[in-house]
C-alpha cells in the first residue's frame, strides 16, 4: 500500500532545541499542575523535540501498560490496557535497558494500529519507544511514532536517554503527588503505602474525563473517608454499583468486606430473614438459624441496591438499625448491636415515592445524609469514545480475537445515540456489533467494528427518538433463540421507559413479579 505522506504540520515550526525539551519537563515537575495537565505537557514537550505524529506516555499496572497521556491518536486509546504478552513491541521496551528504534519494515505488530488519526494501517513507519525506569524499577513507558520513513535515524540517543529518565521522573512525581493530595487526612501512612495503595485501585474505577465524572469521583472521594449513609441515585445503567464500590474501597473499611443485597430480587415473604435473620423455628422451613445481612456486615459495609423496591413494612426494622444501631432477628426477642455503613443506591424518585406513600420519610432522611448522584451518558457524552475503547478492549480478553478497533464513522454513531439505557446499554449494543464483526474475520487478524455491525441496534440504543415504539423490531436474519431474546430485551426496555424506571410497574405491565423480571433482565445482560 502507498505509504502515507508526513502532516505539513509537524515541521511548520523549528523544533526546540534538546536542552530546552529536558527544562520544560523539569520545570513542569515542579509546577501547580494537575497530574493530567502534567502529563498532557510531557507528551507535548516529546512531539515538539521528536518528528512524530503520535506518542504516547503509559504507566505500568501489573503485567499491562495503561495510556495516560497520548498525542496523535484516536480518543478510545484511553479506555484501553495493553497487556505486555499480546504486544511484542511493547514488551521489548520494558524489557529494554535503553531506548529502542524499531526497524521501519519490522514484521511486529505495532500496538497503534488503527487507532493513528489518518492512518488505517501502520505497515512501514518508524517507531521507538523508551522504558522508563527509577532506581531500576520499571513504571512505564514513553513511544513516539511517524508516518515518516527513517524519522528518527538522525536522533541523538544520548537525547534519548536523558528524556526517558526525566519522564520517569516525572511520572513517580506525578503518582506520589496524587497519591499524597489524596490521603492526607489519613494519618499514619508513609509516603510508600499510599503510592501503592493509589496504583492498586488504578484501572478499576470510573471511567471518563468529563467534567461530570470529574466531579462525581470528586464527591466520592469527600464523603468516602466517613462513615455516614451514602444515597448513590441516577437512573438505570449509568454505574451506581460501581461508584458505591468505589466509595468503598477508598474508605476505612475497605479491607472489610463490602456484602450486597439487591432489594428488588428479595421475595416480599423473605426479605425480613434476609436482612435482619431468624431463629430456628421462627417459620415453616426455618430448620436452623441464620444471621441475616446486618450482622454479617457487622464491622463492614452493606450495599442496599434498589433501595426504593424495599417492601414498605420492612422498612421500620431498617430505620430502627439506622437509628440505634439494633438487629432483632425474626421469632427472637432479643437485639443485638451492630456497627454496618449503609451504602444505598436507587433508579426511583424517592421524593416521590414518599409522596405516594410508598416509601417512609424518616427512612429517606436517614439515608440521606450524602447524596450522589451518578450522571447519566447523555450529560457526559464526550466520553464515549474512551468508554468504548474500554469496552472493545474487553470484549477482545474475553473473546480472544485480534486487536479490536471500532471505524470513525461508528465512533460517530456511538456518540449520536440517545442511550436511555447508558453506560451499560452502550457496552452491551458494542458486544453485539462486535460479535458481528468477528463473524465475517479470520483468527488473529484486526477486528474492524463498522457503522453496519451498529445499525442492527438502532431501533433500540441509537434511535434518536425517545417515544416507545408499540412493536418491538428484530432483525430478521438472526436466529430463532437470538430473535426471541432481543424481543425480550425490546419488551422489558419499553416497560421501563414507559414506567420511568419503575421495576415494579414495569413487572406488573409485563404480568411478571418483580424478583422474576430482576432476574430475566439480569440473564438478558440489561442489568
Amino acid at each position: 500500500m502507498p505509504k502515507p505522506s508526513k502532516k505539513p504540520a509537524a515541521s511548520a515550526a523549528p523544533a526546540p532545541s534538546a536542552a530546552d525539551t529536558l527544562l520544560s519537563i523539569a520545570l513542569d515537575m515542579t509546577a501547580s499542575l494537575s497530574s493530567e495537565d502534567r502529563s498532557r505537557r510531557l507528551v507535548a514537550a516529546v512531539v515538539r523535540a521528536l518528528p512524530c505524529d503520535a506518542a504516547v506516555l503509559l504507566r505500568l499496572d501489573g503485567d499491562e501498560l495503561v495510556p495516560i497521556a497520548a498525542h496523535g491518536l484516536a480518543s478510545d486509546v484511553f479506555g484501553r490496557r495493553f497487556r505486555r504478552s499480546e504486544h511484542p513491541r511493547l514488551d521489548i521496551l520494558c524489557r529494554a535497558a535503553a531506548p529502542t528504534l524499531f526497524p521501519s519494515d519490522s514484521s511486529l505488530p505495532d500496538p497503534y494500529d488503527g487507532l493513528v488519526t489518518d492512518a488505517p494501517h501502520l505497515d512501514v513507519h518508524s517507531c521507538l519507544g523508551c522504558p522508563l525506569r527509577v532506581e531500576g524499577e520499571l513504571v512505564g513507558v514513553l513511544t513516539a511514532d511517524a508516518l515518516e520513513e527513517g524519522a528518527f535515524d538522525a536522533v541523538d540517543p544520548r537525547f534519548l536517554e536523558q528524556l526517558a529518565a526525566l519522564s520517569a521522573a516525572a511520572l513517580r512525581t506525578n503518582d506520589l503527588i496524587v497519591a499524597l493530595e489524596r490521603h492526607a487526612s489519613q494519618k499514619g501512612q508513609i509516603a510508600r503505602e499510599l503510592v501503592r495503595d493509589m496504583l492498586d485501585r488504578r484501572g478499576g474505577g470510573l471511567l471518563g474525563q468529563s467534567e461530570p465524572m470529574v466531579q462525581l469521583r470528586r464527591e466520592i472521594e469527600l464523603v468516602a473517608s466517613t462513615d455516614l449513609p451514602v444515597l448513590v441515585t441516577g437512573e438505570t445503567g449509568t454505574g451506581k454499583e460501581l461508584a458505591v464500590r468505589t466509595l468503598h474501597s477508598q474508605s476505612r473499611r475497605s479491607s472489610e468486606a463490602l456484602v450486597y443485597v439487591n432489594c428488588a430480587a428479595l421475595p416480599e415473604s423473605i426479605v425480613e430473614s434476609e436482612l435482619f435473620g431468624h431463629v430456628k423455628g421462627a417459620f415453616t422451613g426455618a430448620t436452623e438459624a441464620r444471621p441475616g445481612k446486618f450482622r454479617v456486615a457487622d464491622g463492614a459495609s452493606l450495599f442496599l441496591d434498589e433501595i426504593g423496591e424495599l417492601p414498605l413494612h420492612v422498612q421500620p426494622k431498617l430505620l430502627r438499625v439506622l437509628q440505634e444501631g439494633e438487629v432483632q432477628p425474626v421469632g427472637s426477642d432479643l437485639v443485638a448491636r451492630v456497627d454496618v455503613r449503609i451504602f444505598a443506591a436507587t433508579n426511583r424518585d424517592l421524593e416521590a415515592e414518599v409522596r405516594a406513600g410508598r416509601f417512609r420519610a424518616d427512612l429517606l432522611h436517614r439515608l440521606d445524609v450524602c447524596r450522589i448522584k451518578v450522571p447519566a451518558l447523555r450529560d457526559h457524552a464526550e466520553d464515549i469514545p474512551l468508554l468504548a475503547g474500554h469496552f472493545a478492549d474487553r470484549a477482545r480478553r474475553r473473546l480472544g480475537t485480534g486487536p479490536i478497533r471500532i471505524s470513525p464513522d461508528a465512533r460517530d454513531q456511538l456518540g449520536r445515540g440517545t442511550w436511555r439505557g447508558n453506560v451499560r446499554e452502550l457496552e452491551n449494543a458494542l458486544s453485539r456489533a462486535i460479535l458481528r464483526a468477528v463473524g465475517r474475520t479470520q483468527p488473529g487478524e484486526t477486528v474492524i467494528v463498522r457503522t453496519s455491525d451498529l445499525s442492527a441496534d438502532a431501533p433500540a440504543e441509537l434511535s434518536a427518538s425517545t417515544a416507545p415504539d408499540t412493536s418491538p423490531s428484530v432483525a430478521s436474519d438472526l436466529p430463532l433463540r437470538e430473535a426471541t431474546l432481543e424481543f425480550q430485551r425490546a419488551r422489558i426496555r419499553r416497560a421501563l421507559t414507559l414506567h420511568r424506571d419503575n421495576w415494579a410497574a414495569a413487572a406488573r405491565s409485563l404480568g411478571l413479579h418483580r424478583s422474576n423480571l430482576h432476574h430475566l433482565a439480569t440473564r438478558l445482560g440489561l442489568r
